[in-house]
């Protein structure tokens, strides 16, 4: 029975067991994929998310609402810079207007001394005087020759893109709003493919509102709005006609202000004055919000003991840059009679790791290109500065003296208004001494010539007729006004002797010259943090050179002699560079004291003649280097060697020794 029943429970579950092979239904792994949460953010959007490019908008949006203050303290800010200084809104008996227009309602003129414009170009002149450049630093001592290649391939770059004026107008941003921003790319600029940078208006930037450090490092969204005619938009994401009709499609009806309106009403449109997010004013653009968010997903972190190297992969590579090679070496190993223990393995860990990737946008939600950073810094393109940003929070130079600069305006004007409400040479005349056939307005024609005469009859009365004037100059304004002006100073640290303005009878010119120096001190830390936005813009300079200049290029710094040089990209691609601040080698002090020291060595006999002009920066250096070469040739063919053209001689009494010059041509005559 018991052994019966066996079977019978065999037989059924058997039956069982096929029954439910016939009826199952097999389900393909690419549906069976998608049903499973993957960790990678992207990959997952692009599964489940139809609408990921809403998503991106509105985070994007949101982080430019949070901009707002900073727009319109930066407006504010803009606008007393450059003169306008009556525009703040106040509430008059329940009527909100300018206080523009409510000193011209009381019959007045609203006067200002533009003070801040004078403060901003003081500080500006300061920076120009640094004159200071990036210069870079090879890690390993052995390649410092290579970091004196980069350092003049860097100055090339900043040439080729007017850094100087750049940074000028940058700075001058730095005082105004308090936030620098760059972009750095690499494309066509002006028929050249070369490194770009490009200024960014702050207007146009987002960034992450939840970042705290000050040098950005926690920063996981930032984005910028792009206004551009319809022909740049086909130049930068048409790569096909198809390409062109879905612009087109696109941006035929996206720039109808009142249809967007309505139509992106529930997603939270909103406006800010001229400044929208989605719809540029100008309806002839075309709107791009480009943005630069940080998406996670898993890989490997992989230390390789047999070179060192630390490196990240995918996990989609584990298998051929783990798996195989860590077989392979295991196997060459034991064929080479290694302990396993020996054996240099590469050890990998699984970790969640965070990287930067791009979206461009339209407002209305397509994605015109996306991707990973194609960046080997593995950032975004932008550099950007804020100061001084504690607790996330911007405070420009120049809204530190708005409120002197109001006050000043105030003194101004009350001064004005005093002197033109004051008796000046009222005239007070009885009406009883009015002489016979003559009226009140000839007695005030004839009052005003300085040889009139006027014929009165004094009835009586030791009332005559007098002339009242009120003193309305000494009431205290002029000394609160130079205590304003003292204010000034006091508070941006920008006092006479910055400003280059002379000092007092007597006073040494070293003391003039500490008072300058105590003055620069107080600007000192405004100009550091400026510098370093400088140091993290060369640094994505460098890095981007790195990776484009991928064949071997000649460069020579415009205005130097004896910089010219080779760059291999085989030589100096993977080479790690420091990034510092120093005096820059284009002042003329720097080439004065340059030459001077040239000179001297040169009169000992320490160097030759040739490389006095090579590294020396003489404005005749190249022509007559050209000229010695030359004649040197003719010496070594057995010829007799010509003299210095008329031009290079020209040129030499102008800029350089002629005792030099003499003796370099007595040197080639001896020699012939």
């Amino acid at each position: 029975m018991c052994d019966i029943g066996v079977v019978y429970l065999h037989t059924n579950v058997h039956t069982l067991i096929k029954q439910i092979v016939m009826t199952e239904r097999l389900l393909p792994m690419s549906r069976i994929r998608a049903q499973i949460p993957t960790l990678d953010t992207v990959a997952y959007s692009k599964a489940h998310n139809s609408g990921r490019a809403f998503e991106i908008l509105a985070e994007a949006q949101m982080y430019w609402n949070n901009m707002y203050l900073f727009r319109k303290d930066r407006e504010r800010n803009k606008r007393y810079c450059y003169g306008d200084q009556w525009k703040d809104r106040i509430k008059v008996d329940g009527e909100w207007m300018t206080e523009e227009e409510y000193i011209k309602q009381q019959g007045n003129v609203p006067l200002k001394n533009n003070l801040i414009r004078r403060l901003v170009n003081t500080v500006l002149g300061v920076y120009r005087q640094q004159a200071k450049e990036p210069i870079c630093t090879a890690r390993d001592r052995d390649e410092q020759k290579l970091g004196e290649t980069m350092s003049t391939i860097l100055q090339c770059n900043m040439q080729l893109n007017r850094m100087s004026d750049v940074y000028a107008r940058t700075m001058e941003e730095y005082l105004i709003s308090g936030l620098a921003v760059h972009r750095k790319w690499f494309g066509w600029r002006n028929d050249k493919l070369d490194c770009w940078t490009d200024y960014v208006q702050p207007n146009n930037f987002f960034i992450d509102s939840n970042m705290r450090d000050f040098r950005g490092w926690d920063c996981n969204f930032i984005g910028e709005v792009h206004d551009m005619s319809y022909e740049t938009l086909l130049q930068k994401y048409a790569e096909s006609p198809a390409d062109v009709e879905r612009l087109k499609n696109i941006y035929s009806w996206c720039h109808d202000r009142h249809l967007f309106q309505s139509y992106m009403q529930n997603f939270g449109y909103s406006s800010i004055k001229n400044l929208d997010f989605f719809v540029c004013s100008d309806n002839t653009r075309c709107r791009v919000i480009e943005v630069w968010r940080k998406e996670s997903k898993p890989r490997y972190s992989c230390h390789d003991p047999n070179n060192g190297d630390v490196y990240k992969i995918d996990v989609e590579d584990y298998h051929d840059m783990v798996e195989v090679v860590n077989n392979d070496r295991m196997r060459r190993g034991l064929e080479q009679g290694m302990n396993i223990d020996d054996i240099p393995l590469i050890k990998a860990k699984w970790f969640m790791d965070d990287y930067w990737y791009y979206y461009h946008l339209t407002p209305t939600g397509e994605i015109l290109r996306e991707g990973e950073t194609p960046y080997e810094h593995k950032s975004h393109p932008y550099i950007f500065k804020a100061y001084p940003y504690i607790d996330g929070e911007i405070h420009s130079f120049v809204s530190d003296v708005i409120d002197q600069q109001r006050y000043t305006n105030r003194l101004i004007t009350l001064y004005d208004w005093i002197m033109r409400a004051s008796a000046k040479g009222v005239l007070l005349f009885p009406e009883e001494c009015l002489p016979k056939g003559m009226d009140i307005n000839d007695i005030a024609d004839e009052w005003s010539r300085f040889n009139g005469v006027i014929a009165i009859k004094a009835k009586n009365t030791k009332v005559l007729p007098q002339q009242i004037a009120n003193n309305s100059t000494n009431i205290g304004i002029t000394e609160l006004l130079n205590l304003q002006l003292k204010f000034f100073e006091e508070i941006s640290g920008v006092n006479g002797a910055l400003q280059g303005k002379p000092g007092m009878s007597g006073m040494s010119a070293s003391l003039y010259s500490q008072q300058t120096q105590n003055a620069t001190t107080s600007l000192l830390d405004l100009l550091e943090s400026f510098s370093q936005f400088i140091i993290d813009a060369a640094y994505k300079d460098v890095k981007n050179i790195q990776q484009y200049y991928d064949s071997k290029r000649v460069f020579n710094i415009s205005g130097r002699s004896g910089t010219q040089i080779e760059y291999d990209p085989k030589k100096i691609r993977d080479i790690e560079f420091d990034l510092s601040i120093v005096e820059s080698t284009s002042t003329p002090a720097y080439r004065m004291m340059a030459n001077d020291f040239l000179m001297e060595i040169w009169r000992s006999n320490q160097i030759s003649l040739q490389q006095l002009l090579e590294h020396g920066d003489f404005p005749f250096a190249d022509e007559l280097l050209q000229s010695l070469n030359s004649q040197q040739e003719q010496l070594e063919n057995g010829q007799t060697p010509e003299a210095l053209s008329p031009e290079i001689m020209k040129q030499a009494q102008q800029g350089a020794n002629m005792d030099a010059v003499n003796k370099a041509w007595g040197m080639l005559r001896h020699a012939a």
